[in-house]
């Protein structure tokens, strides 16, 4: 049997948005936004360098027992906003400031609020943003100086207007973006209907579409995660921590640890990675795994290191296959599913798996024979080596056939974009769609080279029958047939 063209050429498609919708959202942090300023400037409860609001929230603190004179670090005016500022020397994984259970906004939080008997069957996060958004809107909310410190919008895309959004016309991240938007309205209309019109009462100002958009940009940017017991919780002023990238990791930054030997408190513990000199910025590593796309999409920024340009092939085994069975059960052996996201970083190789797969999903006509059962503990193997030139020269094509789609799909060229870049004065967001396009434009190029490097080789590669030929004896070392009288 032989598979056919529109079979063989269909596996690797545009990625899905679903990827991204995952609604297991990894949430973490963000920078609060306000006027940039070209220094430092540290200040204390007493001054008046903050706004009114900030001061309160300090002041609000210091009542609640969590900072004081003696405290390592303090709100400051900072390039990114608002940030930590040493208020003297810090050593490396020194604690800067400890958070109270009391003062975390969390599932639990809003279990025990007045709405958390409407918070039993939710998402856990989904439950934290009905939350906020209710907390924002009374006045007499016993977090508003909290609440009032949060940014109505950051630079992340989810926040970004239609004419803003256009500017990453091509790219990845703008149909994660259009992703996690259209996955809000299906979250917030199924709310509408189950929670919403049922209890009004308990939601007197309503609850719009940007609302939601709002309480899911402050969660996906500024929630910490990955802790003990604790998988999505907002830590007032332990969220001020910007990032840096000259921190390269993430570990000790944050933990969860008892109050004491008697206590059963627990405290939210912030630590410095590094030293820091007293006046200068404390930071932390926000994640050091994120692509530039999903740093644009949770914070609102990029970094100039290229490993954070990525671009995500989305390679599938069609449905309309006719091997489509044997293939699948392959895959699912060896830890692949029905369908494959493969990361691609500038300057790094493919991805580990990758060629296996799309040669196993590419697998047809001759060479089908691999899929019978007498190979199912050794397909994988032979699948990490080219197994025939038609099955390889069909990969070759169809990648390259998908990167000159993709790159089809942008408006500009890289140097077109590199120099607007050069002209400077531009806006942030738009500096960022730039850098964005940039960086998968030239993903894109790179396995492109890859495949198209491949090509040329299709001639002297040694294939599966070759191999199966001199592991028998019957191919010398030149590729002679040996012959027996």
């Amino acid at each position: 049997m032989t598979a056919s063209v529109t079979v063989a050429t269909g596996f690797l498609r545009s990625p899905s948005v679903s990827k991204s919708q995952n609604t297991s959202f990894l949430f973490t942090r963000q920078r609060i936004l306000l006027p940039k300023k070209s220094s430092v400037r540290p200040i204390s409860a007493s001054t008046s360098e903050l706004p009114e609001n900030v001061r309160s929230f300090w002041k609000w603190l210091g009542d609640q027992g969590v900072v004081s004179a003696k405290s390592a670090a303090e709100p400051a005016v900072v390039p990114e906003g608002l940030g930590l500022v040493a208020r003297r020397d810090i050593g490396r994984n020194e604690v800067v400031l400890e958070i109270p259970k009391r003062l975390w906004i969390s599932p639990e939080t809003a279990a025990a609020s007045k709405i958390g008997a409407l918070c039993g069957g939710l998402k856990p996060w989904v439950s934290v943003a009905l939350f906020l958004i209710r907390e924002k809107y009374d006045e007499d909310s016993a977090w508003r100086v909290y609440l009032d410190v949060l940014p109505e919008s950051t630079d992340s895309t989810i926040f970004w207007s239609e004419e803003e959004l256009a500017e990453l016309k091509g790219t990845q991240l703008l149909s994660n973006t259009l992703g996690a938007k259209e996955y809000l309205e299906n979250e917030i209309s199924k709310l509408e209907q189950e929670i919403l019109k049922p209890n009004k009462d308990m939601f007197p100002s309503g609850i719009t579409l940007d609302d939601f958009i709002w309480a899911f940009g402050i969660l996906r940017s500024r929630a910490f995660s990955r802790l003990r017991g604790q998988d999505l919780v907002l830590i007032p002023l332990a969220d001020l921590i910007n990032h840096n990238p000259e921190i390269t990791t993430e570990d000790y930054a944050y933990e969860i640890k008892g109050a004491g030997l008697f206590s059963r408190d627990l405290l939210f513990s912030l630590k410095s990675p590094v030293y820091v000199k007293a006046g200068g910025q404390v930071y932390i590593q926000y994640d050091v795994n994120k692509s530039n796309a999903e740093l644009a999409l949770d914070y609102g920024f990029v970094e100039s290191n290229p490993n954070r340009n990525s671009y995500t092939l989305t390679i599938e085994i069609p449905e309309s296959d006719p091997f489509f069975g044997d293939k699948l059960d392959i895959a699912e052996t060896n830890g692949m599913a029905e369908t494959g996201y493969f990361d691609i970083v500038e300057g790094q190789s493919l991805p580990a798996g990758m060629l296996q797969y799309i040669r196993l999903v590419a697998l047809g006509g001759s060479d089908a024979f691999l899929l019978e059962s007498i190979f199912n503990n050794t397909i994988w193997g032979h699948l990490e080596l080219p197994v025939s030139r038609s099955n390889e020269e069909l990969i070759c094509r169809v990648v390259r056939d998908a990167c000159k789609y993709a790159l089809s799909g942008f408006a500009t060229t890289i140097e077109e974009d590199e120099k607007l870049l050069e002209e400077g004065k531009l806006d942030p967001r738009m500096e960022l769609a730039i850098k964005v396009r940039i960086g998968e434009k030239k993903v894109l190029q790179q396995i492109d080279q890859i495949f198209k490097d491949r090509e040329l080789e299709l001639d002297v590669l040694e294939y599966y029958q070759e191999r199966r030929l001199k592991d028998l004896g019957l191919v010398g070392e030149q590729g002679e047939i040996i012959f027996w009288e």
